[in-house]
């Protein structure tokens, strides 16, 4: 008899284990000395908005980008919900780092494939930074790309709103070659790969389009095993973004609540008015169902569960909304003040905005989540 994919949920421990909050300690302590927001701020004014000296010190010194890696090829031998832990601190500073590119997308990329790749070495040790070439609107259940082909070991056509690409080594292509789907490894930089950065609403997570033409390239993964390793890449992308968006609400909630204590209006804090007080607490509320699905989904996709999908679509169709609701509320509740270029919320609201697309749009994952269920069409 299968397993009751019900009571498997139940029997989960989504609570941190010290392990994680000694994680999280550890991450929280480095951000807030290096990812200040008025850092964050000057940089993403800079022309070099990626902080690559921070993320040598998360990939490198910290070990956090081979979280995913097992220990004999270089990594930590972790999984999911420790990263899921670095994806919340990450979101809570919106850090300018490539974590979403290199740490998930492409390495579950590799992992997924059939036969471990070197690059999977120089990704765990920071040594390479690498990204999945697919528009970052892509869903865990969109159909294989087209808009690359492979003939003779180089591949030609383009990908739009790839993200992390600009300070990428390496890029993982989907492309089409004789024997069907298949995924490519094209070094950068190279003359034949060409990027275009595209305006960013989101300051801190920059998009280009990649456009190929004759590119060298080396197959990773084929017909067999090619379809299987994206949808992978793409649902642990989404369930570890969720974790973020739930970082990214918990500061826009905990910055609310410590402006509207010091705010006065009319001889009293802005925060003993009745009315704010029921829009943070909705916010608040929010945000713990958030966190319980986001846990939820990190733990499935740790231990293979096998309602994993569920939870992930669960996970990116709720945590999405709540982050641009609470990065809303932070920015109204935080009055003039708020508005101005000089305050982070504008970073938090744009990469809300921005998450909410990414990976799929909260009605693509309640469409693939009524799917799952077999919940009959209205």
């Amino acid at each position: 008899m299968s397993p009751d994919p019900v009571s498997e949920v139940t029997q989960r421990d989504l609570r941190y284990s010290d392990v994680e909050e000694d994680l999280r300690s550890s991450v929280r302590k480095l951000l807030t000395d290096r990812s200040a927001p008025a850092a964050v701020l000057a940089r993403c004014e800079s022309a070099n908005p990626y902080d690559l000296g921070l993320w040598h010190t998360l990939a490198a010194e910290l070990g956090l980008a081979g979280l995913l890696v097992p220990e004999p090829l270089g990594g930590a031998g972790a999984g999911a919900r420790e990263l899921a832990v670095v994806a919340e601190e990450l979101g809570r500073s919106v850090a300018p780092v490539p974590f979403l590119g290199s740490a998930v997308l492409a390495t579950s990329a590799l992992l997924a494939c059939s036969e471990p790749d070197v690059l999977l070495g120089a990704l765990a040790t920071g040594e390479c930074t690498a990204t999945l070439a697919v528009p970052l609107s892509t869903a865990p259940d969109a159909a294989f790309p087209q808009g690359v082909r492979a003939q003779a070991g180089a591949l030609c056509g383009q990908v739009t709103s790839v993200v992390d690409l600009e300070v990428a080594d390496a890029v993982l292509v989907p492309a089409r070659d004789r024997d069907g789907p298949a995924i490519y490894l094209v070094d950068l930089p190279t003359d034949s790969a060409r990027l275009e950065p595209v305006t960013p609403l989101d300051l801190t997570r920059r998009i280009s389009d990649l456009r190929l033409d004759g590119a060298p390239a080396r197959r990773v993964a084929g017909a067999a095993d090619a379809v299987a390793a994206l949808r992978s890449a793409l649902t642990f992308g989404a369930g570890l973004l969720a974790s973020e968006q739930v970082g990214l609400a918990g500061w826009c909630l905990e910055s609310t609540v410590g402006f509207t204590r010091t705010r006065y209006q009319f001889g009293r804090p802005i925060g003993s008015f009745q009315a704010l007080k029921h829009r943070m607490a909705d916010v608040w509320a929010e945000l713990t169902s958030a966190r319980a699905v986001a846990r939820a989904a990190a733990d499935a996709l740790a231990v293979g569960a096998p309602d994993t999908a569920l939870l992930v679509a669960v996970a990116a169709a709720h945590c999405s909304d709540v982050a641009v609701h609470a990065a809303e509320e932070c920015l109204q509740l935080h009055g003039g003040i708020g508005m101005t270029w000089e305050h982070p919320v504008h970073l938090y609201l744009a990469r809300a905005k921005t998450s909410q697309i990414a990976l799929g749009t909260p009605d693509r994952h309640r469409a693939a989540l009524a799917t799952l269920v077999d919940l009959p069409p209205a």
